[in-house]
This record gives structure tokens, C-alpha cells and sequence, in this order.
């Protein structure tokens, strides 16, 4: 009985296979043109107490052995989630800090495909880790959010003329780059206060 499930959208369900005492592996073909999958718990088997799972994924790579990249976890109070894997490259940068040594999930060759591992540990450790990743890309989100902002700000001051260099023009609206700037510096600091702020 497999512990876990995977679904990709128009495929059928995937389940794992145990490779060792606490990891788990499936390989997911032609990764490059999914967006999301979905992992589960199959009821079969709950996690033992006071552990979770951590989710891997690895791209393919035709020269290299698998880069695990954490994507969150799964727990008894989390039995499923979606995952966005689209928006990961392959052999991203830095992608084993917070994952298992490449051979975690076994002595792997070379692969055209991509994989998921789960890594049953304990929750406290599970929770921890699911949190950097929740935290990083929180990170990443405001500073693109703040290099987005500057770019603008930039781009439209490069505009910007005095009174006396403006000409007369009864179908242009001039907005005052006071106004942007002050925007800017109120966008920046709710930004700061609240990722999310924007949401509401």
C-alpha cells in the first residue's frame, strides 16, 4: 500500500515507492510542460506520530544528478497541497541548501525526467523547513515587488520636465512626480508592514 499520491492534471493518479526507511520517490514525465501537481495522503497509512513529510521535487537534468528543491511538506493536519512548478528552473541555484544530500532518495543515474521525494521526518523539523521556504519567497516577492516600483519610479522620472519646459498640449494629462514618489514611499512601506496587504 503506498503512503502517497501525485496528480498532474489530465494524467492519472501516480503513487510512490518506498526506497529506503523514510523516503519515498516517484518520476513525473515530460515535466517540462506541467504547472502544478498535487500530493496526497492515500489514507492507507497515516505518518507515524510526530511526523511529517517534506516535498522535494528535482528537475530533469541530462548531465548532472538530481538538485532537489523543497516545495513545502504534508502532514496528518495537511494531507494534501498544490504545488507551482512551473515557476522553478532547472538546476536552480542553491537548491540543495534545505535539501537531502543528492543521493538521499538513492543511487540515481542521470535522468530526462523529474522526481518528487518525500523525506518522513519529524514534524517539528518538517514545520521548520516548510517555513524558510514560505519565508523566502516572501522575501523574493518584495523584492521583486521593490525593484518593479524602482524601475517605474525610474522610468517615468526619466520624463519628468519643469513648467517652463512643458508644452502646451490640450490632450495630454501631466501628473506631478511628487505624486508617484509619494505613492511609491506609501506602496513600499504597507509593502514592508504586510507582503500580502495588496490582496485585500
Amino acid at each position: 500500500m503506498s503512503m502517497f499520491g501525485a496528480v498532474v492534471s489530465g494524467r492519472l493518479v501516480q503513487t510512490f515507492e518506498q526506497i529506503g526507511e523514510t523516503q519515498f520517490i516517484t518520476t513525473i514525465h515530460d515535466a517540462d510542460h506541467i504547472n502544478h501537481i498535487v500530493l496526497f495522503l492515500t489514507g492507507t497509512v497515516p505518518f507515524p506520530q510526530g511526523m511529517g513529510g517534506l516535498v522535494y521535487f528535482s528537475w530533469p537534468d541530462p548531465n548532472a544528478p538530481p538538485t532537489w528543491q523543497l516545495l513545502g511538506h504534508l502532514s496528518e493536519d495537511k494531507p494534501s497541497a498544490i504545488f507551482k512548478i512551473s515557476n522553478l528552473k532547472k538546476g536552480a541555484v542553491g537548491s540543495n541548501d534545505m535539501g537531502p544530500n543528492m543521493n538521499t532518495f538513492g543511487q540515481q543515474l542521470f535522468s530526462h525526467n523529474a522526481q518528487i521525494g518525500i523525506s518522513v521526518e519529524p514534524i517539528l523539523h518538517v514545520q521548520q523547513q516548510s517555513a524558510l521556504v514560505t519565508s523566502q519567497t516572501t522575501s523574493n516577492f518584495v523584492l521583486f515587488c521593490q525593484k518593479m516600483l524602482e524601475n517605474f519610479l525610474n522610468y517615468a522620472s526619466s520624463f519628468a520636465v519643469t513648467q517652463v519646459q512643458m508644452t502646451a498640449n490640450p490632450n495630454e494629462t501631466f501628473v506631478p512626480l511628487s505624486v508617484l514618489q509619494s505613492w511609491y514611499s506609501n506602496f513600499e512601506r504597507r509593502l514592508q508592514q504586510s507582503p500580502n496587504f495588496w490582496r485585500t
